[in-house]
């Protein structure tokens, strides 16, 4: 039986553990991970405390690393699943990992009952209010979160 690739809707035939067009490793499963330790000389957060109105991550550590996401307001999903506003493309991630409630003045992560959880500096967290300067990871990214005024 075949069956699709969730990133490029691309054949894949029954036992491929890679997609032919796109590249996707592909499992039937998230895998497992266990959270590593980021220096504080791998991330620089270069942002100041206060009422802030926009947010971003940035990834620090992983896949995508050096990429920036702007949060916008509503809640925002993160997931290996590509329908998820925020795509983390990684087997430790969950399909429908965690959600980020973005308000006017502070965001809000809550683990969405994933699989390895979400940790904040180093801390499993199930809801957690974020602080300019706290370091996210779900899975195999580091994520920087930074609110800027």
């Amino acid at each position: 039986m075949a069956a699709t690739c969730p990133i490029c809707n691309g054949n894949l035939e029954e036992g491929v553990r890679t997609c032919p067009t796109c590249g996707y490793h592909v499992l039937d499963s998230t895998q497992s991970f266990k959270p590593v330790k980021v220096d504080g000389a791998e991330v620089e957060s270069d942002v100041p405390d206060g009422s802030d109105k926009h947010f971003d991550l940035k990834v620090v550590r992983g896949p995508q690393t050096g990429v920036d996401i702007t949060l916008r307001e509503g809640i925002m999903s993160l997931g290996r699943d590509p329908r998820c506003d925020i795509f983390l493309n990684d087997m430790t991630v969950s399909r429908n990992h965690a959600e980020i409630e973005v308000g006017r003045d502070s965001c809000i992560l809550r683990d969405n009952s994933s699989f390895n959880g979400v940790w904040v500096n180093d801390r499993a967290v199930e809801t957690c209010l974020l602080k300019s300067g706290d370091l996210i990871q779900i899975g195999a990214f580091c994520l920087l979160y930074r609110a800027r005024s």
